[in-house]
Parts: structure tokens; C-alpha cells; sequence
């Protein structure tokens, strides 16, 4: 992969720079941040210290857009991760490294209309339904004072061979913004997520959280519970439709902005007796922020339905808001704690978190930012987040968290970035789990409960 990645930045540059300049403009620009931090008690323990990590890390992104004519653009973004002393970034600096091809499409008009279509990146209603890079293409329609954006995200291929186009996975989604005045802007959602066959796929379900800070898991389906204990269920054909609407207004004194989604249809299930599961679920958020006196203050709310599992039936109704995923680190994302939502390290949450998968969850947050002087700025944030639904281990409390965030511009371009972050853990965070093969079941408490923290120094620039 990395050596396909640098023959085709090459020849991209040997066209760049050999097509008439008449014709052809490039642009590079790109960002770079290395950072060096400590994650420490994730498990709601420290004893067994699991997910404690102290390292530093580099990551480079490079923007390569070269501009065709006024109506035809080809954008291509690569970025390289390296953890420092790995064997991609070793003491002699000649490690494999990880290249990636982040994005590659074309950007072209057609009158009114402009196509994105290829390897492109993309955040919708705020990320609470997906904020990712995708293969597809998007499609705009451009009017006075409204933009009606349709999306194509290819999730999953099926492949070649009898009956494989029935394990494609296809997320369609409208996604217009209406401007109303200069203060309002009004954004409805209309996504549809389909499958024949979404087995294959496997998706997370992340309102289940049975053990460990990564807090989702993925068991080819996922577990319904009854009085007996747990039944495992394969997931066959899906229709999902999400109705939503997000609003943005300047009040002048304030800003607020808010997001709504309902989330209904079914998903058929293989090989039982329970032909399929019927969805109703949603989610809603809301936040505001306003300038007092010497600093500006913020905060927002957000609550996403959960599953009950207390004495759920098999054949009972998905009340659990859930965006098809395909892993941790894909689809849906809503960064939001440092601790129990990524923040700004984004590599790990506590325990029992939903992560930036917003499923049943409910958090609130009070913060201010200050700013002393042109080239500082200090960031404190308070959060409170419990599960909206208890989990298998019986608990739903995820803690307190406070945040803390300074940022500091050494040198025109070049900034500094502090960050520290503590949760007084709730009993979910420091609940003990395990897996048995009849299903989860709760283990009490560990033996040495401590609170998670995270320290964190890190240089930025972007150009």
C-alpha cells in the first residue's frame, strides 16, 4: 500500500508539473500535529492497567487539488500515522510507515449542480449520523438562499458470484439547508440505510456494552435479552429510514442550534422463529452559546434511546438508536468528552462508554473559554453522562468528567495545544464484566475502583 501510495502522489505531481500552466493549477496545502500523552485507569481500574498507554505519535496530511478549469477540480488527500519507536517508525526513521490515500474524487460543475464522486469525506447532522470518508458521490443542487445535497455512500460491497449483490450495504440520504434571513438555517435529514444482506457486513451495536473501554462489540448480530439469558440473532435483510432536522439561529446576544432524529423500520433475522425486528428509536440534541463579560460560555445536551433489556422478550420492538457501523472507527462519530467521548485524543474511551457512537447515552455539558491575550486561549468543560438504558452489568452511571484545554501560538502557524481530563467515575465505568457462552452477566465490582485520567502535549500547524 505504501508503495502504491507514493507511485501515484508521483505521477500525480509529474502531470501537475508537466501540463501547460495555462491550463493546470495545483495547490498543496496539509496539517501536521505530534503529541505526546498518558491514558491512565480506562478500565475503571488499576490493577490490571490494560488500556494505560504513554507514547508519542506524529500524524501528516497532505492536500494535493489541481484545478482543471473553473468548472473541474481533482482533490486527493494523503495522511501518514506513526507511533514513535514502532517498527513504521523506528530508531532509524526508515520504518514501513502507514501511508493512506484518504481521499480521491473529482469536483465538477454542470450548471447549477456540482458532483463530488469518488473516496470523500462527509459530516451529517452534526455526525450523530455519520461523519466519515466514504466511497460514493454527492450530488448538490445550488439555489438562492437553499442547497439540496444528495449522497450516495457505498458502506459495503458484496462482491462477485451468485446472490453477492445482495450483501451490498447503501446508505442514501438527502441532506437540503434552507437559509432563512442571515440568522436561521434550517437542515432537514432524510437518510435510508438497505441491505439484502447485511450479515455479511456485521455491523456494531453499540447500546450493548458488556465489557471494556471499547464498549461495542460485534457477535454477527447481537444479544436480545429474555428471562432465560441471552439469544444470539443474525441480522438478514435491513430498510432503516432516519427523519431528522437540524437548526442553527444567531440570536445576536447567543447561538443555539438543534438536532432531532426518529429512526423507524425493521431488519429480518436468519434461521429462527422471529422473522424481524421492527425499529423505533431517536435521538435529540440541543446547545447554545453566548459571550459574558470576559469569556464565552457554551454548553449542550443530547439524549439517544437505549434498549431495555430488563425483561425484554425476543421478539420485542429495537428501541436502542443505532446508525449501522462497521467498526470502531467508521460511520457515525460525535466526538465529545475527552474521556468518555474522545475529545482530542481520540484513542480510547472509558469504560461503558458509547464513544462517539451516540446510542443509548444521555450527557450534559457546561463550559467557558477564555482568551487573555490574542495568542491564548484556556478551555474548562464540565460532563455528566449516564447510559439511558442500564446495560447487562445492571449500571448506567458513566461519571463526571471535567476537562481542561489550553491552547497557546508559539510562533505564527505553530501552536500548542495542553490538555488534562479526569472522571470521577460512575458505577458503570467501574463495573466488571466477563463473558460466559451463555451470555454477560456481571461480575460485581473490581477490587480496586480508580478514576480515569488523560495528560496530553501537543504541537499543531496546518498550511
Amino acid at each position: 500500500m505504501k508503495k502504491l501510495g507514493i507511485l501515484f502522489f508521483a505521477a500525480l505531481l509529474v502531470v501537475a508539473f508537466t501540463l501547460p500552466a495555462a491550463a493546470v493549477e495545483t495547490t498543496i496545502g496539509g496539517y501536521w500535529r505530534t503529541r505526546a500523552y498518558s491514558l491512565n485507569n480506562f478500565t475503571g481500574e488499576d490493577q490490571s492497567e490494560e488500556f494505560d498507554i504513554t507514547e508519542v505519535d506524529t500524524r501528516t496530511r497532505l492536500y494535493l487539488t489541481t484545478v482543471i478549469n473553473d468548472n473541474l477540480k481533482l482533490v486527493n488527500k494523503f495522511e501518514m500515522d506513526a507511533s514513535w519507536g514502532l517498527n513504521y517508525a523506528d530508531i532509524g526513521s526508515d520504518g514501513k510507515g502507514i501511508l493512506e490515500i484518504k481521499n480521491s474524487y473529482a469536483d465538477f460543475n454542470i450548471g447549477s449542480v456540482n458532483a463530488k464522486l469518488g473516496i470523500q469525506s462527509a459530516c451529517l447532522a452534526r455526525g450523530f449520523l455519520f461523519c466519515d470518508d466514504f466511497a460514493g458521490a454527492k450530488i448538490t443542487f445550488n439555489g438562492e438562499g437553499f442547497s439540496v445535497p444528495f449522497y450516495w455512500i457505498k458502506a459495503h460491497e458484496g462482491g462477485w458470484g451468485k446472490d453477492a449483490n445482495d450483501s451490498d450495504v447503501d446508505y442514501f440520504l438527502l441532506d437540503p439547508t434552507f437559509n432563512v434571513g442571515d440568522k436561521v438555517t434550517v437542515n432537514p435529514h432524510f437518510m435510508w440505510a438497505t441491505s439484502d444482506d447485511i450479515s455479511a457486513y456485521n455491523p456494531e451495536f453499540h447500546f450493548a456494552t458488556p465489557q471494556g473501554p471499547w464498549s461495542s462489540w460485534n457477535g454477527e448480530g447481537f444479544y436480545v435479552n429474555d428471562i432465560e439469558g441471552a439469544t444470539s440473532v443474525d441480522f438478514a435483510d435491513m430498510d432503516i429510514y432516519f427523519l431528522g432536522l437540524s437548526l442553527d439561529a444567531d440570536l445576536g446576544f447567543a447561538s443555539v442550534w438543534f438536532t432531532g432524529i426518529y429512526e423507524t423500520g425493521s431488519v429480518d433475522i436468519k434461521d429462527s422463529p422471529i422473522t424481524s425486528v421492527d425499529i423505533s428509536a431517536y435521538l435529540a440534541a440541543f446547545g447554545a452559546s453566548a459571550d459574558v463579560g470576559p469569556a464565552s460560555v457554551h454548553g449542550q445536551f443530547f439524549y439517544a434511546s437505549g434498549q431495555d433489556l430488563e425483561g425484554t422478550d425476543v421478539d420485542s420492538d429495537l428501541e436502542a438508536f443505532w446508525v449501522p457501523s462497521q467498526g470502531y472507527w467508521y460511520g457515525q462519530s460525535y466526538y465529545w468528552a475527552e474521556i468518555m467521548g474522545y475529545g482530542t485524543l481520540d484513542q480510547v474511551v472509558s469504560n461503558g462508554s458509547p464513544q462517539d457512537k451516540i446510542s443509548n447515552v444521555m450527557a450534559a455539558n457546561i463550559g467557558a473559554t477564555f482568551k487573555p491575550m490574542d495568542k491564548l486561549s484556556l478551555n474548562l468543560d464540565l460532563w455528566w453522562a449516564k447510559l439511558a438504558e442500564d446495560d447487562f452489568t445492571g449500571e448506567s452511571d458513566l461519571g463526571t468528567e471535567i476537562d481542561v484545554n489550553v491552547n497557546y501560538e508559539l510562533i505564527e502557524g505553530l501552536n500548542l495545544t495542553l490538555v488534562g481530563a479526569y472522571l470521577f467515575a460512575g458505577d458503570r465505568t467501574t463495573a466488571s464484566t466477563y463473558i460466559d457462552p451463555v451470555g454477560f452477566h456481571s461480575e460485581g465490582q473490581w477490587e480496586n475502583d480508580a478514576n480515569p485520567y488523560e495528560l496530553a502535549a501537543q504541537l499543531s500547524l496546518s498550511f
